[in-house]
């Protein structure tokens, strides 16, 4: 959220990019959205991909104001992004391990 006003594109990530990228993209004091097209194995083996909506905001490394402007303005944002099938909160690294993730998918 740019000068804490206006939700603005940062950075767009190709399509040869892997979850790992995207993770170490995300800045460790500060929140961010994303939105991600996840690749996952269902447990038949199937192959299949959805679009989830993260919420990155690290408790302990970001100021109360942040916080509260993010979750602030998560809804407004969602309700403009079409085709989101899932939604990701993290607010420790542990929360975006990439097994913790799929298994938001497989939900």
């Amino acid at each position: 959220i740019e000068n804490r006003k206006q939700i603005v594109v940062e950075a767009e990530g190709d399509k040869d990019k892997t979850y790992a990228d995207f993770v170490a993209a995300l800045p460790e004091s500060e929140p961010r959205y994303a939105l991600v097209d996840v690749a996952y194995s269902t447990d038949e083996g199937v192959q299949q991909n959805k679009l989830c909506f993260f919420f990155w905001s690290p408790d302990d490394k970001t100021t109360v104001k942040d916080r509260m402007i993010y979750a602030s303005s998560k809804d407004a944002i969602k309700k403009k992004l079409v085709g989101v099938m899932k939604e990701v909160q993290a607010n420790d690294p542990s929360e975006l391990e990439e097994s913790e993730v799929i298994a938001v998918m497989k939900k």
